[in-house]
């Protein structure tokens, strides 16, 4: 049993060939030639990959490069005593410092991430979009349902735009739905009209810790704006300018300390009337009027001619 096992084991990882074991000088001028002057460091180790093909492992200093080693193979042909090169490469070791793993853009896009000049595509089969109006289902020119939109496009006056004319005849449904601002060549899905309300939902919904502790949802609050189409029964845009979701689309159970009608100020109290007038200002004369009764400074003529001497 032990001897099945000894051979089982040499079978896996055959001996080294011994010349090609003695070649490190031959390795290592393969890897200073393959690598920049004074970057391949000390002999650390040596592999046997097969019949007379072994690979040294040198260290790597380069900069940037932490646990890397340079990998030199040489090989022997069998009966030939010259040891002739293989390969070099620069291989990474157990505690090599490595790149993350390799993620497509698509997939490492965040919200925020676009800026101005920044153009993002979408693919030809995203799930989120579906065809808009293609033209397909244009009745024939000489169906009745043409005539009319014919002839209610000719009576209506045709008032000159800035913007460019389509290159549709008057009366098609394609000018129509360019009228109506509906013509776009692909609209948004169920999918992706459910895959915004979950994010939204998510960002600013009832199960957010602002939502938890509010003390009104946003249904009842004045600030929010009503949304058309068939997410206004669940979603609407915050306008209250001081609140964490203003600006943005908030789910109808979501709400904040903000509330229009959460903290309702009361009107400040209007001060009583004083009792006696404050604020007019009386005037009173220095002296008393000759009618109102006698002058001290004139009652007595002698005390007069004292007053000159």
């Amino acid at each position: 049993m032990s001897a099945a096992t000894t051979r089982s084991r040499t079978a896996r990882t055959p001996v080294p060939d011994r010349l090609c074991a003695e070649a490190v000088d031959l390795a290592r001028e393969a890897a200073e030639e393959a690598a920049a002057p004074g970057v391949v460091g000390e002999h650390v180790g040596v592999v046997s990959e097969g019949d007379r093909v072994v690979t040294h492992y040198f260290e790597s200093k380069e900069p940037g490069y932490r646990g890397w080693r340079w990998a030199v193979t040489v090989a022997r042909a069998s009966r030939a005593k010259n040891v002739t090169l293989d390969e070099t490469v620069l291989l990474p070791g157990t505690d090599a410092l490595l790149a993350p793993e390799w993620v497509p853009w698509s997939e490492r896009l965040r919200p925020g991430d676009m800026g101005p000049g920044d153009l993002l595509p979408t693919e030809a089969e995203d799930l989120r979009l579906e065809p808009g109006w293609s033209g397909e289902d244009e009745p024939p020119p000489n169906s009745a349902v043409a005539g009319e939109l014919a002839a209610s496009a000719d009576a209506r006056d045709a008032e000159p735009a800035d913007r460019p004319v389509a290159a549709t005849s008057r009366g098609s449904i394609a000018s129509v739905a360019e009228e109506l601002g509906t013509r776009r060549a692909r609209v948004l899905s169920r999918y992706g009209l459910y895959e915004a309300a979950d994010r939204w939902d998510e960002a600013f919904g009832p199960r957010t810790p602002m939502a938890q502790a509010a003390p009104a949802a946003c249904v009842s609050c004045a600030f929010l704006i009503p949304m058309a189409g068939s997410l206004k029964q669940a979603f609407g845009v915050c306008a209250n300018e001081f609140g964490p979701a203003d600006g943005h689309v908030v789910s109808l159970a979501y709400g904040c300390g903000g509330h229009s009608e959460a903290a309702v100020m009361p009107k400040p109290p209007q001060p009583a009337p004083h009792a006696l007038d404050t604020m007019r200002v009386d005037a009173y004369p220095l002296r008393p009027e000759v009618d109102g009764g006698p002058d001290p400074a004139e009652a007595d003529g002698a005390s007069k001619d004292l007053g000159r001497s």
